[in-house]
């Protein structure tokens, strides 16, 4: 063979073993992005070639599938799907899925290997779906849903002792059946609305907690020994000058004690007064670090769903550290957050990781994992400050601004909260109440914000607004 042919046939070779390398490269990783790819019809095929598995509240599936004449054989379905939507997310032929539907995809379509018997590996066929059990009590969800009725806002029931959450409502809702398939302009409409009935108010949503915040600042001055006692009084002038400002912090209730008020007195009346001066004497840092004991600036709260961050600010000034003790200036909290608040208290200070799933099962419903086993608690106030903490919420509702959340037979704690909206509080207030309820061995925190309603200015309130909903919470959880 002359040197002519050799060095062809070396070419050659190396162009065979090029294009091996690349058809190996495009087969095994090209080819997996390209089946991972959104946009691949082919895995949508896959995924509702079968039924789904089941999102369950209260042992009842509130989701299911239905079969359909395209390519793509079933489509989601929901049961009351308005009513749990804050929930379950939803299943999209056309836009994916969110929530406990997108965190648990996987599981609900088969595809998790955990589900995988030794007759499925052997023959490749997909494994029978999976489902999720909720910690959703319907009759708690449903006593949220009726109560919030037409009004903008959110509801978060938790039970202190386990963490398990009750309820999760998001006003105005929508029904996620309208999305499955993506046919219509159900997206469009949705997508569009003023109101935001795809936002999850009561875990994304982040509102200035007003006076509920105040919870928070108390406890922070009973953990630190500013304050030895809620019956002690306070050093407090009314009205409060902000520190190196010009700017005057007055009341709500002109005619209320709030002059060197307690901590009771001052939250039976909710004195700003005391509270903003309060943050003053801890201190921000003092301050920040009671309430992100509670979970503020947490930015990986999961429940599983991701929460967004309530926040308690950084570098302020003295003034600003005032308005932050009364919950405005930027500080913001998800009704979970202000629901978390609540449960910590009414638990002698410890808070249970809150959670709303309590296990994930196979198709026969062996348990694949059981959250309830899996949960933290954390000491945020010590069980002395808790019980007197718990001592003067009780006052709040038998005397003072939050008495429409008064259960009988059932001892009830609260906050009420108005906080200031828009620039100069030229828009509605926010409505706020956190609370607990306990009565025979059953006890039950819970957090509502009413952003909007049909109540005139001057109305708004949380005892008016946010108050009544939390009784019907709690009642129906009390109950159960």
């Amino acid at each position: 063979m002359n040197k002519t042919i050799r060095r062809a046939s070396v070419f050659t070779l190396l162009l065979v073993f090029a294009l091996l390398i690349r058809a190996t490269w495009v087969q095994f990783y090209d080819g997996k992005a390209l089946a991972d790819d959104k946009d691949n019809r082919r895995n949508a095929i896959a995924l509702y070639s079968e039924p789904l598995g089941d999102i369950v509240v209260g042992g009842k599936s509130v989701t299911g599938s239905a079969p359909t004449s395209g390519d793509l054989k079933y489509k989601r379905t929901y049961t009351d799907g308005k009513l749990y939507s804050a929930v379950t997310g939803y299943s999209s032929q056309a836009y994916g899925a969110t929530q406990l539907e997108g965190i648990y995809q996987d599981l609900l379509d088969g595809t998790d290997t955990r589900l995988k018997t030794v007759m499925d590996t052997v023959t490749g066929k997909r494994a029978d779906p999976g489902n999720v059990i909720t910690t959703i009590d319907p009759a708690v969800q449903k006593a949220a849903y009726d109560a919030l009725g037409d009004n903008k806002g959110a509801a978060v029931a938790i039970d202190p002792a386990t963490g398990k959450i009750l309820a999760v409502v998001s006003t105005p809702s929508y029904d996620p059946s309208t999305l499955a398939t993506g046919e219509g302009d159900a997206w469009t409409q949705l997508t569009k609305d003023s109101e935001k009935p795809m936002t999850n108010r009561a875990l994304r949503q982040p509102l200035p907690p007003g006076s509920t915040f105040k919870l928070v600042v108390a406890a922070a001055a009973l953990e630190d020994g500013l304050y030895s006692s809620v019956d002690e009084k306070t050093d407090s002038p009314d009205p409060y000058q902000l520190p190196l400002s010009n700017d005057v912090l007055s009341n709500e209730n002109p005619s209320a004690p709030c002059e060197n008020a307690s901590i009771r007195v001052a939250l039976q009346y909710s004195c700003n007064n005391v509270f903003a001066k309060m943050a003053v004497d801890l201190g921000q840092d003092k301050v920040r670090a009671q309430a992100e004991k509670f979970g503020f600036n947490d930015a990986s709260q999961d429940v599983p769903v991701r929460a967004y961050e309530s926040v308690y600010p950084k570098d302020m000034d003295k003034a600003q550290t005032a308005l932050s003790g009364i919950g405005q200036f930027d500080v913001t909290a998800t009704p979970l957050q202000m629901a978390m608040v609540s449960a910590a208290i009414a638990n002698g200070g410890k808070l249970v990781s809150p959670h709303m799933v309590s296990q994930i099962t196979d198709s026969g419903g062996d348990v694949l994992e059981n959250y309830d086993d899996n949960t933290d608690t954390t000491e945020i106030v010590s069980p002395s400050t808790a019980e007197q903490l718990q001592s003067a919420m009780q006052t709040v509702v038998e005397e003072g601004t939050g008495t429409n959340a008064q259960i009988s037979g059932a001892t009830v704690g609260g906050k009420t909260g108005t906080a200031q909206h828009g620039e100069n509080n030229n828009q509605t207030p926010y409505a706020w109440f956190t609370s607990y309820g306990k009565a025979d061995g059953k006890e039950v925190a819970v957090a509502v914000v009413v952003e909007q309603s049909n109540a005139a200015r001057s109305e708004v309130s949380g005892n008016g607004l946010a108050a009544p909903v939390a009784k019907a919470v709690m009642e129906a959880a009390l109950k159960n």
